[in-house]
């Protein structure tokens, strides 16, 4: 059997870590050589992949510096488009970063029009440009879901095929729920609170002061709070100077880690939206959602068309978890909102059965692992592809 010839294309550290568990994936469901090309990071390298160039070469975000290095990811874009069709492998997979990879696999398609090319982590099209669902039809045969919703998006705004494959956090349950005494911590005095401001410079420097007012508020209501700050080395020293400000302690922590050490003995948690709300609801931490942008991409909430800005609350259906947007993102506000979740009471037995169902809901049909259901994905889109069944909704 000749070898199953696969080209990856990730963009950023996040797309490394599925991408590399993805080939090994790939190597365990198929009898037969596989041989990887593309770009990636250190652990798609680790598992075969020679990438094209350091995958931080692409890996940028923000208007700003991409316009900074707009040289650079042109000329990337183009020089991984070469590539894969001088290649000419038997399946393009895309993961992720949607303003490089789907350029990448525009290019591609238009080369290699017979190419199957998968696109391993949906772009928001339910929530931001729906438009795009429908346009990617044209170079993507199909799309393999984190979110368990994602499906039934992309048929309603007739985008190609999607799968549901399971998101990475459903792996990772052991390292997020407690053990007997760390459950048993939840429960103590002073209270555990994580604060999670953000990932980027710009969220930290939004809502530090608000986070810090609101547990502030919090201890007047409840009393002595215990507070932990989990963030990233890309901005501790900013972090720690903004904390510094704040009129209650707060233990800084860096690394995953630490992180997931704090969340098993939260008892409550202030977070801004993102990834880090889910691995707070999934390792059952009753939370307030936070988030603040600027006035001019406040503007933009018109062409949102999303119920929720909590992963959680969309999977949920239901605003289980209480959002502070914009001007309701104060300090009294969250404050607030957060002693209602700290007490024991109705709010907080209410967010916590809600959390309580997103395993069934996030679940995989066999319980297997979420690389193992993109492999096999991947390979019956390579199938398809030669019986002519690979494009459509």
């Amino acid at each position: 059997m000749s070898p199953l010839r696969v080209a990856l294309v990730a963009g950023e550290h996040s797309g490394d870590q599925l991408g590399f568990k993805l080939m090994r994936a790939l190597k365990e469901a198929r009898a037969g050589d596989i041989a990887f090309s593309g770009v990636g990071g250190d652990a798609m390298g680790a598992e075969g992949l020679t990438s094209l160039f350091p995958m931080s070469d692409v890996a940028v975000m923000g208007i700003l510096p991409v316009l900074a290095r707009l040289p650079t990811l042109l000329a990337r874009i183009h020089e991984t488009a070469q590539a894969i069709v001088a290649a000419s492998p038997d399946v393009l997979v895309i993961i992720d970063s949607p303003d490089f990879t789907h350029r990448v696999a525009r290019r591609v398609r238009a080369a290699l029009p017979k190419l199957p090319i998968v696109d391993y982590v949906s772009p928001s099209v339910w929530a931001w440009r729906p438009g795009r669902a429908r346009a990617m039809r044209a170079y993507v045969d199909c799309v393999l879901a984190l979110l368990p919703f994602e499906p039934e998006a992309y048929r309603r705004l007739s985008g190609p095929r999607c799968v549901y494959v399971g998101h990475p956090l459903i792996e990772r349950l052991d390292e997020l729920r407690p053990n007997a005494g760390e459950a048993r911590d939840r429960a103590s005095a002073p209270p555990l609170i994580v604060a999670l401001p953000g990932s980027r410079r710009s969220e930290v420097t939004r809502l530090m002061a608000d986070f810090g007012g609101a547990l502030a508020r919090l201890r007047l209501s409840v009393g002595p709070v215990s507070v932990v700050l989990p963030t990233l080395p890309h901005i501790e020293g900013e972090v720690r100077a903004l904390a510094a400000r704040w009129p209650e302690p707060v233990t800084i922590v860096v690394g995953e880690k630490a992180k997931y050490s704090a969340f098993r003995a939260a008892r409550a948690s202030l977070a801004a939206s993102g990834t880090a709300t889910l691995e707070l609801a999934l390792a059952g931490v009753p939370m307030v959602g936070a988030y603040k942008v600027s006035l001019i991409e406040e503007q933009l909430k018109y062409l949102i068309k999303v119920p929720s800005i909590l992963l959680p609350n969309l999977i949920l259906g239901e605003r289980a978890i209480p959002e502070k947007l914009q001007k309701d993102c104060s300090p009294a506000s969250l404050g607030a909102a957060l002693g209602e979740i700290v007490r024991d009471g109705p709010a907080r037995s209410r967010q916590l059965e809600a959390l309580s169902r997103l395993d069934l809901l996030m679940a995989l049909p066999d319980g297997g692992a979420p690389s193992v259901h993109a492999a096999h994905a991947v390979l019956e889109t390579i199938e398809r592809a030669g019986d002519g069944s690979a494009t459509g909704g």
